[in-house]
């Protein structure tokens, strides 16, 4: 009984240590056992250089990222081209005297070149500002002009008068600011006496046409094409809303006429006092003789 129970089955034999002496691990267990695979790096291949073939076969991918490659650098020469110009048209601007002009005004679709408070002397930033708010008023008292006449219009005045108030305002918009309010912008921006001569002759026209509007003589049309005085009365005894339409408008026309009477005068004042009115008779004298001779 005692034989059959002598040896362990549960036992695997020797003991042996991994650590130890290769040389001291007994054949046997060396030879039952499997050999252990070749240590790798744990650096899980990031470090590897990894070729990646990216031309297709005859190198086409090549010759195209060669072909972009060169377009893109002759377009950025062209940019770099274009700036050196532009440079040198500014610099060459600037020695001559020569200002240029960046639309800036309205500031959501700029149309003009307006900037008071860095271009024109601070003295005369006020008067330039009133100046500027005649022309506002101008253009405020046509447009006004236009719907006081469509209401005449649908009220059975006409379509003729409509359309005369329609080119007032297209004609009085653009030439109220090319023929009196730039005139006087550079002649305070750069002491011109000649561009003072320029506003004051547009500007008393401008005046004229304002007290004219204001009282709107039947002249022309009876004059209901213009929200004055004469067409406000006559309107309102017959239609009470077209007459109010009519008299707000030569509101417009009077309050226009007032200021730009007091612009014009200040205008003047500082034109006598700074000796440009001598400077244009001069220049004026000089362009006579020229003719002449």
């Amino acid at each position: 009984m005692t034989g059959r129970y002598d040896r362990n089955p549960f036992d695997e034999g020797d003991e042996v240590n991994p650590f130890a002496n290769p040389g001291s691990v007994p054949a046997a267990a060396s030879s039952s056992r499997l050999s252990p695979l070749p240590p790798e790096p744990a650096g899980f291949g990031y470090g590897r250089t990894v070729d990646v073939p990216l031309d297709r076969p005859g190198g086409s991918a090549t010759q195209d990222l060669k072909k972009k490659e060169k377009e893109l650098q002759a377009k950025e020469a062209e940019l770099k081209r274009r700036e050196q110009d532009l440079k040198r048209k500014e610099d060459a601007a600037a020695r001559a005297g020569i200002v240029i002009e960046v639309k800036n005004w309205p500031p959501l679709f700029p149309l003009i070149h307006h900037d008071i408070a860095n271009e024109i002397p601070i003295r005369l930033q006020r008067l330039q500002y009133i100046a500027f708010s005649t022309y506002l008023g101008l253009v405020l008292a046509l447009f006004w002009n236009i719907i006081a006449v469509t209401t005449a219009w649908i009220k059975g005045e006409g379509v003729t008068i409509w359309l005369l108030a329609l080119i007032y305002f297209i004609s009085g918009v653009p030439g109220g600011y090319v023929l009196w309010y730039r005139p006087l912008y550079r002649a305070f921006r750069s002491d011109s006496a000649l561009s003072f001569g320029w506003f004051f002759l547009f500007y008393m026209l401008h005046i004229v046409f304002c007290v004219f509007a204001a009282v709107a003589p039947p002249v022309i049309f009876k004059g209901k094409s213009l929200a004055g005085i004469l067409p406000a009365l006559d309107m309102f005894s017959s239609q009470a809303l077209v007459g109010i339409f009519y008299f707000i408008g030569f509101a417009f026309f009077c309050l226009e006429s007032v200021v730009s009477i007091w612009v014009i005068q200040q205008v003047y004042r500082y034109f006598r006092g700074s000796g440009k009115a001598d400077e244009m008779k001069r220049e004026a004298a000089r362009g006579a003789m020229r003719a002449a001779i």
